[in-house]
């Protein structure tokens, strides 16, 4: 069995947005078995609310806070009441999205690009410029934000999640080198094929309903065509996603600053 790498994160709290989602919830697991404090936040109360309580049996501080990243007053609220129960962020994961429509450019829905758009950029940009301000006058601390595989390769039927993610690699460079002088690390995290869970399973459904000349229309032959196109010929896991966060945040990374770590099991 391969060792996981054990960081020093007792006494110290993270903050994640998805919290409640299948990579929110493997990160909190993460950092909660290192001794971190967490902080979810999620438009699902209900669903944050089942992940609070599994992180009791880590038995450190918990806190959920209900956050629509896409109102910039939301997102300053959900901070303010984290920073009240904590004391201090010292670490941010930047991780709420939406996967979008599938289909091809053409026959994109324009409605679901835009929301799309302000879910994964315009809401990334609320959490990051929040979380900035803060951290700034904290005195440092570390910003993860999720991308994509997406966002390095542009997949097919995706126009609108490749945009974002492109964009939220860029807004990454950018806010590496304003943010550096104040001690604040910004990386980004690019998972590729990752699961199972919702996301993948929902991802294979839909790239088979669209009808291109990339996959199948079976989801069950789309799965198999999209692992073959991975080298390591196997999905990543969600604690493999978790465990990338983990290293980014760590001292171990105190030279990355301005880094996409992709998660891809090879190309």
């Amino acid at each position: 069995m391969t060792a996981i790498a054990t960081y020093q994160f007792a006494g110290k709290t993270i903050l994640i947005t998805g919290g409640a989602g299948d990579i929110g919830k493997a990160t909190a697991h993460r950092f909660a078995a290192n001794g971190a404090g967490v902080a979810l936040l999620d438009l699902n109360e209900a669903k944050m609310a089942d992940v609070a309580l599994e992180l009791k049996s880590y038995d450190v501080p918990v806190g959920t806070f209900h956050c629509d990243v896409t109102a910039v007053d939301d997102v300053a609220k959900a901070l303010s009441g984290a920073v009240e129960q904590f004391g201090r962020i010292d670490y941010v994961f930047n991780n709420a999205g939406y996967q979008g429509a599938f289909a091809k450019t053409d026959e994109y829905p324009s409605d679901d690009f835009q929301k799309l758009i302000n879910i994964n950029v315009v809401g990334v940009f609320h959490v990051l410029k929040a979380a900035a301000q803060h951290l700034r006058d904290a005195g440092g601390g570390v910003i993860v934000n999720t991308a994509s595989y997406a966002g390095v390769v542009g997949p097919p039927n995706m126009l609108a999640y490749a945009a974002s993610k492109f964009a939220v690699i860029g807004m990454t460079q950018t806010a590496a080198k304003d943010l550096a002088p104040y001690g604040i690390r910004v990386n980004a995290l690019s998972p590729a094929l990752i699961g199972p869970g919702f996301m993948w399973t929902r991802q294979t459904e839909l790239q088979a309903a669209v009808g291109s000349q990339y996959f199948d229309a079976d989801p069950k032959v789309v799965e198999q065509q999209m692992i073959n196109s991975v080298a390591m010929r196997r999905l990543g896991s969600l604690e493999e996603v978790a465990n990338g966060v983990a290293f980014l945040m760590s001292d171990e990374a105190s030279y990355m600053t301005g880094f996409n770590l992709e998660v891809t099991g090879g190309i």
